[in-house]
């Protein structure tokens, strides 16, 4: 195991969207406090040195648009966002599959998805190596734009369960 490089994967709910009447759940926008914690949670990414090589997004709008703000607060050379219908609404296990999936020369993923499936997946894959009080914040509460950053030297393919370390839980709001 030591001989593998080390992974992170962001674990990020979509930012706060509207409920517009008439609206169809996979096509709810994001309201104007959600592009602009998007965006703050890309410029924390980019601020503490944290650059996804591969971004996977569910296909909803909010969804879309959460990874787009997020890409700007990034700056420039960032992937575009690889959408996934298998996200949308999925479990636990159902992202973790998606992750499975990652070619092993990703080093670090940003998932960007919706509740209960990314606080499930986070608590799934929390390690006792996890940073005690993020692990406990993802565990216990999961905001609209909040995402769980976790280190692990496990390959994407066998990663499944107690195999990563919750290093930081994050919850961008105003500045």
């Amino acid at each position: 195991m030591s001989e593998h490089q080390s992974n992170r994967l962001l674990v990020m709910r979509h930012a706060k969207s509207a409920w517009p009447p008439g609206v169809p759940d996979v096509e709810r926008p994001l309201l104007p406090r959600g592009f602009r914690e998007a965006r703050l949670a890309g410029t924390w990414l980019r601020e503490n040195g944290i650059r996804p090589d591969v971004i996977l997004c569910s296909t909803a709008t909010r969804a879309q648009q959460t990874c787009a703000e997020v890409r700007s607060g990034l700056g420039d050379d960032v992937p575009d966002a690889e959408l996934q219908d298998a996200l949308y609404a999925a479990s636990a296990a159902r992202m973790l599959a998606v992750v499975n999936a990652v070619p092993d020369t990703a080093r670090c993923v940003l998932l960007v998805a919706h509740m209960p499936g990314v606080q499930e997946l986070v608590t799934r894959l929390a390690s006792n190596d996890s940073d005690g009080d993020a692990a406990d914040d993802a565990a216990s509460r999961y905001p609209t734009s909040a995402f769980a950053v976790l280190e692990t030297l496990t390959p994407w393919a066998e990663l499944d369960g107690r195999d990563a370390a919750v290093a930081h839980f994050v919850v961008p709001r105003g500045r």
